[in-house]
């Protein structure tokens, strides 16, 4: 019999004597002094006789001596050789674990035998030895790979060898086939239930070190190997204790997931509960692997997670969100499969009832963790909660609560799962595939109505609040009422389907009228449950609705995934029939035409629900144009489409309105401006219907097929003038001149009937020139005309009437558009000959080879002969010189005799100043000013001559309606003639003061085109700019904020160098204190580099200097606390120290300084928190030293006032005992009386003085008098300021009395002795 083998802590220990008969390397072969066909030989040899032997002959000990010695040198073998020994001992193992079963059948029959015993301990080497070697291949060729990688890098040019030593597969083989040894009947072999110790210790300590190394456990063979090994030694062989500490030392390295049983898995969760949550806040890598443990093992084993809970809750109030995200996903997994069906008896279910609720409380408190990832993760968790269908009725309010809530958080990722979460909750509400108000509160009424008659005798009031929170009703000692919770259950059985089904029953539907019967639901209590249902989805309803302003607003984020999923749930909203919805959904439309190609997508995607209707305003039509345009050129449309909309626009489908006519002929213009042939076909439709009887009956649709004539084809048109040119002449004449059309509805027709006649008449100024003369003739000719244009230019009002206010506003309409046109005309005409000569160009570069005979160099020598003179350039010059008469014609003309515009330019600058009439007549004023604006576009002269009349105007007009008009045109005018508008900057500026809501969004508009378009310079003014970012209107506030937005993207972010500007003159202005806080935060947050940030910290700590305005010293302080500071920002800030240190005295600056000390040390370095820490100790203790000075300070000068007051009262009651003594006579002298009568005021002043200090004092106190018996006499706590001071003066009064007094004696007596 061999001797036993013992596993020794390493290979090499083999070779050691042993004294106790334990098996060892007695001979071992040293295998590098071989020649390489020798060592071929002997791993041949060896693996013959591991082969053709018995399986336990490795423990003969020549077998034994020749394997040690090639495991040993195992690096020096070559593949082939490496590959013979390993599959040797693999195999040879592989088919022992096997005999291992057989021999434990044998060994219960025969136990006793000596044989088997003897049959079993050598079944016992031979594992052992296979296993040692086995294991020690894989350590040594491990190293070996690191080894070789090293050397890899210096010589990765050299090829490898074609048989190399593929390891990896061989790796995952002999874990795998360890690991299935581990499961074997290894307390036969080991004859107690563990195996020896040395052998587990060895292959688990060796199995950690594996773990260690990343790379190894890339391979997903090789690392469920190892899980299977480490959870078998832990739980199989009671290897816990020694398995738990590493196995958390390896999660928080390695994403560990597997496990044997739940014991191995109650001692984690134990030693992770254990674990200090200050540990996770460095260890993030940890934290995370801990985290995915954690909800994997609830997603497999919710049970056993359940039971041990209350472990892992305290990590909630740990500052690791990785740890408290992987808790609330726990959570949420517990609910969803724990405590999802409730089962047992009334007292463990009421117990699991509890546990989940307050699981659910939890997860509603974490929504509001500091952390925004937590935030985020709850409201995703929610959402799955919804999915699973695992929040019940009286939960789901609160959760659409804090969901509507997180929608203003002001992380992104926050509002992102918001809103997701109440996408997820209309998709999968209990409520019914409508959520409309007042269809629930219909429904409500009635059946509250159903269940007061089935209760006569009880009160009517609401049940919701007693709809248990978890589907379940309990009683007061939390037992489940069974009776009540199976009817319950009866009305919310169809409440889990989403859409398809709904927990009220033909409600939705057939019971919104009022006078409809009520379905009987069945008893009492089933009615009771239906009416809470319908309370909680009136709720919802109402929740949903509410939020519709809030995403109005995330539309208007500069956060692309805001609009993306704001613009999904308005598209549940409108799906489930959300009150307000489709309002918000219009509103979408003009982010049709943002630069984000996913909103622009979203949009269209969501164009599908718009429904156009008549009170589209322009934005909307723009925008709808866009979309239509889009999805044309895609092909979107199809012609079917395109067909059914003429059959509405024909009235061909049956109930067609005018209205839904016009409608169709609008999409039909949309469509034509990409696709010009759609409108050919129907030509005479649009002119028989467009300008016939239904015209009158929707003015409008004359407008829409103005519009329409002007989107056709070339070809189109001269296919028009060809068939019908002179009636569409006609039509359109008589359409501007006549007075069929409605006042309001005329201006926008005639606007496009002049355009159309400048696109499709061959000479325009023809037919518009007859079109001003009949105007004109309808003002001055009907009578008064002469009288009429002389009252108007002296001023008077007296001849115009009414009719004439009318014709009057409307040839100034058609003068100032038809000049408007004519100028748009002149510049097509100016294009058109300059694409011609440019193809004309092209064509003779092309075909010049041989023109009028000459060679081809004399051709090009002429082509550079002319280029040389500039004939070229030339041409470009009189072209561009008839365009510039061309376009002084137009007003001032080119002779001394004016043109028929240009006539009517000086009476509009006389009528317009006439401010007496126009206050009279608003629409004339109106429609002047919007003439003479479009005449000062046209010409550069004539708007030099009125800028101040129009600056006037738009300061001083009583109508909004001229003020907003006249602001439009200012930006026109400063693009068009920059030069001449710089001067009035600042009026322009000044307009976004105006009362008027209207004036000041056009103004935030005019300007933010012409700064952003580069038209215009930021100048000194943009400060008012800044204050309408506090504007009341919500509009123009938006307006504002996304001018700087875009501002920011300019450049290097213009804003950081308009800042101190903004800054200095917002101080100045009275501004409520929120309101420059607001406007601060958001200027200063649109600057994201450190270094702008860092040079603000500079600029801001600069304005503290000469600044004694405690005011300005709060604001400037506050927008230094709104800096994101860095640790550059951080030093420059304490460098600044004595700009600021006069400022630290005041406690509201002093607060705001805090506020930086505490930001700072969240991302400061251990060296830079240490000097955070210091610059905090100086201004704390410069902060109480500036309060005791300035309280020393108030302290002396009141001292100071008091002493004032005592010298006056001393220098008066000397004045008062002069004036005494010089009263005081002898016997016998006359004493005047006036005298008398100043000494006795004098006196009087004496008192009151007195009187009035003892008032001023400030010390309490007794008055105290002694007598003989040395008792003493208080008074009755009379508070008497000063006694002690004031006591003593009264003394030295009194003394200074009664020397007088003797004095006085002493003299009289001296005066009688004389006499």
């Amino acid at each position: 019999m061999a001797p036993s083998f013992i596993f020794p802590p390493n290979l090499q220990a083999l070779e050691n004597e042993s004294h106790d008969g334990r098996l060892c390397a007695q001979n071992p072969i040293d295998i590098s002094s071989l020649r390489s066909s020798e060592l071929e030989e002997f791993v041949r040899g060896v693996s013959f006789d591991l082969s053709d032997k018995e399986l336990f002959c490795v423990e003969e000990q020549d077998v034994f001596d020749r394997v040690y010695s090639l495991i040993k040198g195992f690096s020096t073998l070559t593949p082939s050789c490496k590959l013979n020994l390993v599959e040797s001992l693999r195999s040879n193992l592989s088919v022992l674990l096997p005999n291992v079963d057989s021999l434990s059948r044998v060994s219960q029959d025969h136990a006793d035998d000596v044989p088997i015993l003897d049959r079993v301990a050598s079944h016992r080497n031979a594992f052992k030895i296979y296993t040692f070697f086995l294991l020690n291949i894989i350590l040594i060729e491990e190293s070996n790979i690191g080894v070789n990688k090293s050397k890899a890098t210096l010589s990765s040019r050299k090829k490898q060898p074609i048989h190399s030593w593929n390891w990896e597969p061989q790796r995952g083989r002999i874990l795998n086939l360890i690991a299935n040894s581990l499961e074997i009947n290894l307390p036969l072999l080991f004859g107690s239930s563990d195996p020896d110790e040395n052998y587990l210790s060895f292959i688990v300590k060796n199995v950690f070190s594996m773990f260690e190394n990343a790379i190894l456990l890339k391979d997903s063979e090789t690392k469920d190997a190892l899980c299977r090994i480490i959870g078998t030694c832990a739980t199989k062989y009671h290897y816990m204790a020694q398995s738990c500490a590493s196995i958390l030392h390896l999660m928080h390295k390695h994403d560990f997931k597997k496990y044997a049983d739940g014991s191995l898995a109650s001692s984690l969760i134990r030693e992770i509960g254990r674990t200090n949550p200050k540990d996770y806040v460095k260890d993030t890598v940890g934290a995370e692997n801990i985290g995915r443990f954690l909800v994997e093992l609830a997603d497999r084993l919710p049970k056993l997670i359940s039971t041990n809970i209350g472990l892992l809750v305290p990590h909630f109030g740990g500052e690791s969100y990785k740890i408290r995200n992987a808790l609330v996903g726990v959570l949420g997994k517990l609910v969803m499969k724990a405590f999802k069906n409730v089962e047992g008896e009334v007292s463990s279910k009421s117990i699991q009832l509890r546990t989940k609720q307050a699981m659910l409380e939890i997860l509603l408190e974490r929504c509001r963790d500091v952390s925004a990832y937590t935030r985020s993760r709850v409201l995703q968790v929610w959402g799955e909660l919804c999915e699973e269908h695992s929040v019940s009725i009286g939960m789901w309010n609160e959760v659409a609560a804090v969901a509507a809530g997180r929608l203003e958080d002001k992380s992104a990722i926050v509002r992102k799962s918001a809103l997701n979460l109440l996408i997820m909750m209309l998709q999968h509400n209990p409520f019914g595939p409508q959520l409309r108000i007042a269809s629930f509160e219909a429904t409500l009424e009635q059946y509250k109505k159903k269940l007061n008659e089935l209760q006569p005798n009880l009160a009517s009031e609401s049940v919701l609040d007693g709809l248990p929170s978890d589907g379940d009703t309990c009683n007061g000692d939390g037992e489940v009422d069974s009776g009540n919770e199976e009817e319950v259950g009866q009305v919310a059985k169809g409440q889990q389907d989403s859409l398809t089904d709904s927990c009220l029953p033909h409600t939705a539907e057939g019971i919104v009228e009022n006078d409809s019967p009520v379905p009987d639901v069945g008893n009492l209590e089933q009615t009771r449950a239906l009416v809470a249902s319908l309370e909680a989805g009136l709720r919802f309803s109402k929740c949903v609705s509410a939020t519709m302003p809030t995403l109005v607003q995330l539309m208007a984020s500069s956060s692309a995934t805001d609009v993306e999923n704001t613009i999904l749930l308005l598209m549940r909203c409108k799906q489930f029939q959300v009150d307000g919805s489709e309002a918000c959904l219009r509103k979408m439309l003009p982010l049709v035409f943002s630069q984000d190609k996913s909103t622009y997508e979203a949009v269209e995607n969501a164009f599908v629900t718009i429904y156009i209707r008549k009170n589209s305003n322009i934005g909307d039509l723009a925008a709808l144009e866009f979309i239509v345009g889009a999805l044309v050129s895609k092909g979107d449309i199809s012609t079917s489409m395109i067909s059914a909309l003429w059959d509405f626009f024909c009235f061909n489908v049956s109930g067609t309105t005018a209205e839904q006519s016009r409608g169709a002929l609008s999409v039909l213009c949309m469509a034509a401006k990409l696709s010009h042939g759609i409108l050919v076909s129907h030509l005479q439709d649009i002119i028989d219907i467009g300008f016939g009887r239904w015209a009158k009956v929707e003015p409008l649709l004359a407008r829409t097929a103005c519009v329409a004539l002007q989107r056709l084809s070339e070809a189109d048109k001269k296919k028009l003038l060809s068939s019908n040119g002179t009636r569409i002449f006609g039509i359109l004449e008589s359409l501007i001149t006549s007075f069929w059309l409605p006042e309001n509805i005329w201006y926008a027709a005639a606007d496009k009937a002049i355009g159309a006649i400048y696109v499709i008449h061959p000479t325009p100024e023809t037919l518009a020139s007859d079109l001003v003369q009949k105007s004109l003739s309808s003002v001055f000719d009907c009578g008064g005309g002469d009288e009429l244009q002389n009252d108007i230019e002296n001023g008077g009002s007296s001849v115009l009437s009414t009719v004439q206010v009318t014709k009057l506003s409307r040839y100034l309409f058609i003068v100032s558009h038809v000049a408007m046109n004519q100028l748009t005309y002149i510049e097509s005409c100016v294009r058109r000959i300059q694409k011609q000569k440019a193809k004309k160009d092209k064509i003779d570069a092309e075909s010049q080879y041989v023109p009028n005979g000459m060679a081809p160099a004399d051709a090009v020598k002429e082509n550079g002969i002319n280029a040389e003179l500039g004939l070229a350039a030339s041409e470009d010059a009189i072209l561009d010189s008839l365009s510039e008469r061309a376009e002084k014609e137009i007003i001032s003309g080119g002779s001394a005799e004016k043109n028929l515009i240009g006539h009517c330019a000086p009476f509009l600058s006389k009528l317009c100043r006439n401010f007496s009439l126009m206050q009279k007549y608003p629409e004339l004023q109106a429609s002047g000013m919007l003439a003479l604006c479009r005449f000062m576009i046209i010409d550069a002269n004539f708007c030099e001559a009125n800028l101040q009349l129009l600056f006037t105007v738009v300061e001083n007009a009583p109508s909004e309606t001229v003020r907003s008009n006249c602001t439009i045109v200012l930006g026109d005018l400063a693009v068009r003639f920059p030069n001449l508008l710089e001067p009035w900057t600042e009026n322009m500026y000044a307009r976004l003061q105006d009362s008027s809501v209207s004036v000041r969004k056009n103004a935030v508009l005019v300007l933010s085109h012409l700064i952003l378009n580069d038209m215009m310079k930021v100048k000194g003014y943009i400060n008012e700019m800044a204050m309408r970012l506090e504007d009341e209107d919500e509009r123009i506030s938006n307006l504002a904020k996304l001018f700087f937005h875009e501002l920011s993207k300019k450049g290097s972010n213009p804003i950081y160098n308009l800042l101190p500007d903004i800054l200095g003159k917002l101080c100045n202005r009275n501004l409520k204190r929120e309101s420059f806080c607001n406007i601060m935060q958001f200027l200063i947050g649109s600057i994201k580099k450190d270094k702008q940030m860092e040079a603000l910290v500079e600029k801001l700590c600069n304005r503290f200097s000469g600044v004694t305005d405690v005011r300005q010293w709060e604001y400037v302080s506050y927008c230094l606390s709104q800096l994101a500071f860095t640790e550059k920002g951080m030093k420059k800030l304490m460098e600044s120290f004595k700009t600021y240190e006069h400022a630290l005295s005041e406690d509201s600056v002093m607060d705001h300084f805090k506020n930086i000390i505490s930001k700072s040390k969240k991302f400061a370095k251990p060296e830079l928190k240490s000097c955070i820490e210091e610059f905090e100790e100086k201004l704390n203790k410069f902060h109480v030293e500036r309060k005791e000075q300035e309280v020393t300070a108030r302290n002396a000068q009141v001292h100071q006032q008091k002493v004032g007051s005592l010298e006056s009262l001393m220098v008066d009651g000397s004045t008062a005992e002069e004036c005494q003594e010089a009263d005081v006579v002898e016997d016998g002298e006359v004493i005047d009386p006036s005298l008398k009568g100043m000494t006795q005021s004098l006196n009087d002043v004496s008192k009151s003085r007195t009187s009035k200090v003892e008032e001023y004092s400030d010390v309490s106190s007794e008055v105290i008098e002694s007598e003989q018996g040395e008792s003493e006499i208080q008074s009755a706590k009379v508070h008497l300021r000063g006694s002690s001071k004031s006591r003593g003066k009264k003394t030295n009064m009194k003394d200074q009395k009664r020397d007088t007094s003797t004095s006085m004696s002493t003299r009289r007596n001296l005066r009688s002795f004389q006499r």
